[in-house]
């Protein structure tokens, strides 16, 4: 029998409005796994199971009372750790913000609220969500990385301690993590999930993202959480789809752009056979297709700016407390400082042409697929792991969705799918038959 924990957040929403189980229930059944493998997955930089279970009795007390139930209601939700929370810290991974306690949501958090999502607790992130490695650990084996910086994010919904949870991606955080973890993630279209209450570290770069167990939490979350924010240039101005409905669609069978990208030569061995396997498979509906230039730059592009935009955001921090910041990230900063202004509006100016090439071969094909990874989580904790599969598309501020569906050396690997930006609707159905076929 299915332990209430073991629920996807779908499967969960729909027997708690069915009365066939409490949120409290559901809480404790998560609470029961976190004790069960704290020790060795360590996920959680606050969690007060007090304070959870209060929560989760009061979505009670409001079904119970007869109140509208919101798509979300007693589901609990884990949250990044640089994700603002009213009532826990938020210490964004980072001695510089321990203890911070900002007494207020972000306008992601306060959603989830109104959605009738129960906060559970904080997640681990690694440092100012950049690449010093975190506590924790792959629950798939615990001698991995689970990768970053949405660490806690992933191994938490992936070690069926939490059903669904926040991450942020500024290269791969959120997609990289689905991978390593085997669970579904979504890199949504750069602002459909608004940034307010969230530490920046790039402007044109940040995206909030989201974790579950299946393409319907994928779309269940996400759309809850969709909206537009007028005080963010870069928050998503296009026409906002119902989600959950949109990946719902039946629609003909989707064609796909396989795409090795300027990543493919650092892929492993194991992983660049695993997804040729996905393409042979798929036959005459996965087409081999290449981006002209300037996409073979687009690595560099992205590290420039990414570099360049966290001088301003993470600079006046670290200088004024450099004791408090990892050699790591201090390292980074130096390096970042060293980023010419030419290349920087070369590597901005160039995002339009290669977002144009891309869009122009989406009016062709349903996704690009692509690898996740150059491979499976890594041995030890030196690093994180490698974004160079997910980098070049939080560039552009396109979709991307990771399915948990191969495995190289025991461990998993996901399959990615990229969108044309604002498409997330369609790139979630898309997504949601590649499920089914991949299973099946």
């Amino acid at each position: 029998m299915t332990q209430l924990n073991e629920f996807t957040a779908s499967e969960a929403a729909r027997v708690l409005a069915a009365g066939e189980a409490s949120a409290e229930d559901m809480m404790r059944a998560c609470l029961d796994r976190v004790g069960a493998r704290d020790d060795t997955v360590r996920a959680w930089a606050f969690l007060d199971p007090e304070l959870a279970l209060s929560s989760a009795r009061a979505a009670d007390r409001h079904r119970k009372a007869g109140n509208a139930l919101g798509p979300l209601h007693g589901v609990p939700v884990g949250i990044k750790d640089i994700i603002e929370t009213a009532d826990m810290p938020t210490e964004n991974g980072s001695d510089l913000f321990r203890g911070q306690r900002t007494g207020r949501d972000a306008d992601c958090v306060a959603r989830l609220r109104n959605a009738g999502a129960v906060i559970m607790g904080k997640t681990v992130t690694t440092e100012l969500a950049n690449t010093n490695p975190s506590k924790t650990r792959n629950p798939h084996n615990p001698e991995h990385s689970p990768g970053g910086s949405s660490a806690g994010s992933g191994a938490a919904v992936a070690d069926f301690q939490v059903p669904l949870a926040l991450g942020t991606q500024t290269g791969g955080s959120v997609i990289r993590p689905g991978s390593f973890n085997g669970i579904h993630a979504l890199k949504p279209s750069l602002g459909l999930i608004q940034r307010e209450g969230v530490l920046m570290q790039s402007h044109t770069l940040d995206t909030v993202g989201v974790y579950g167990r299946s393409v319907e939490d994928l779309a269940l979350i996400a759309g809850s959480l969709s909206a537009y924010d007028a005080t963010d240039s870069f928050s998503f101005g296009g026409r906002r789809a119902d989600l959950v409905a949109e990946s719902k669609l039946e629609a003909p069978t989707p064609r796909f752009a396989f795409l090795e990208t300027p990543a493919w030569p650092q892929a492993d061995a194991g992983a660049r056979a695993a997804i040729e396997r996905v393409v042979d498979g798929l036959g005459a509906r996965c087409v081999r297709e290449n981006l002209p230039s300037p996409f073979d730059r687009i690595l560099d592009f992205h590290a420039t700016v990414m570099a360049a935009e966290m001088v301003p955001y993470y600079g006046p921090l670290i200088d004024a407390s450099p004791d408090k910041a990892s050699d790591m990230v201090k390292a980074r900063l130096a390096a970042a400082r060293k980023v010419a202004a030419g290349d920087y509006v070369e590597a901005v100016l160039a995002r339009g042409p290669i977002n144009d090439s891309l869009i122009s071969l989406l009016d062709r094909y349903d996704a690009v697929l692509c690898l996740p990874a150059t491979g499976p989580a890594p041995h030890g904790f030196a690093t994180t792991g490698s974004a160079v599969f997910n980098g070049l598309w939080t560039y552009l501020g396109v979709p991307c969705v990771t399915l948990p569906r191969l495995s190289v050396d025991g461990l998993p690997l996901g399959v990615q799918l990229v969108g044309k930006p604002g498409d997330d609707g369609k790139l979630l159905r898309t997504a949601r038959w590649l499920d089914r076929e991949l299973v099946g």
